[in-house]
C-alpha cells in the first residue's frame, strides 16, 4: 500500500494506527508467514534476520515491525484490509482492479494523480505477487460525477491495454466491465468465449449480464 492509503485508513478508521509513525515511507509491504512447527522461535528469528538484511541492503527498506501476537497481526491486517472501507467513508470512490506488469505497476497511480490534480485523491494498493493494482480515486465529500468519470474512463483501460495488462484482476469482470473486456481480449477471443457460453447456456439464464458483452 502507498502512503496515501496509510494516511486515509488512519484518518477514517477508528482504532487504526500507523505502526511506524516515526518513519513515514512512500510504500508499505505486508508479509504474512505461517508454520506448524515453530516451537523454538526459529521462524521468527529468520524473519528478523531477513528484515535486518533488507534494511542494510541498498536502503530498500527503511523500517519494519514484526507482530508479536495475534492481536498485533490483526491490527496490521485491519489497516490493510480496511482501506476500501476508509475510501467509502471519505466520499464517492471510483474503483479499478487491474493487473499490470510489475515494473509499471505504480505508474498508473502517478499518472492519474497528475491527470486529476485538484479534482480527486488517488490511492494505490494491491498484491505484488500477481501484479494486481487496486486503483482507487476518491472525491471526498462529493457524490459521483460524470465529469470525473470522463477523466478516468476510458483512459485507465487504454493505459492498461498499452502495458499489455488486464482490465480485470482479482475481482473479475462481473456486471460492470463487459464493455471494457475488449481492452484485454481480442474480438476473436471474445467470440470464442461467447460461443462456449451460448452452447452451455442457450437461454442465457446462468449468471446473466456478466463477463461477456451482449450475452
Amino acid at each position: 500500500l502507498d502512503r496515501a492509503s496509510m494516511e486515509l485508513a488512519v484518518a477514517q478508521l477508528p482504532g487504526v494506527k500507523d505502526p511506524m509513525p516515526e518513519t513515514p515511507s512512500p510504500f508499505y509491504v505486508v508479509v504474512e508467514t505461517s508454520s506448524t512447527s515453530d516451537t523454538d522461535g526459529a521462524d521468527a528469528a529468520k524473519m528478523e534476520s531477513f528484515l535486518e538484511g533488507a534494511m542494510e541492503a541498498e536502503g530498500l527498506v527503511t523500517n519494519g515491525v514484526l507482530a508479536q501476537d495475534s492481536a498485533q497481526s490483526a491490527a496490521i491486517w485491519r489497516l490493510r484490509e480496511g482501506i476500501s472501507e476508509a475510501l467509502t467513508r471519505a466520499g464517492a470512490t471510483y474503483k479499478y482492479d487491474v493487473s499490470i506488469p510489475l515494473p509499471s505497476m505504480y505508474e498508473l497511480v502517478d499518472e492519474m494523480r497528475e491527470r486529476l490534480r485538484g479534482t480527486a485523491n488517488v490511492v494505490g494498493y494491491g498484491h505484488l505477487g500477481d501484479s494486481n493494482l487496486h486503483l482507487n480515486i476518491s472525491t471526498p465529500g462529493e457524490k459521483y460525477s460524470d465529469a470525473v468519470l470522463a477523466q478516468i474512463e476510458p483512459f485507465v483501460y487504454e493505459w492498461v491495454a498499452e502495458k499489455r495488462g488486464s482490465v480485470s484482476a482479482e475481482h473479475g469482470v462481473g456486471a460492470m466491465k463487459p464493455g471494457a473486456l475488449h481492452y484485454s481480449k481480442s474480438e476473436a477471443a471474445i467470440g470464442v468465449m461467447a460461443a462456449i457460453k451460448r452452447s452451455l447456456d442457450p437461454n442465457g439464464i446462468m449468471n446473466p449480464y456478466k463477463v461477456l458483452p451482449g450475452v
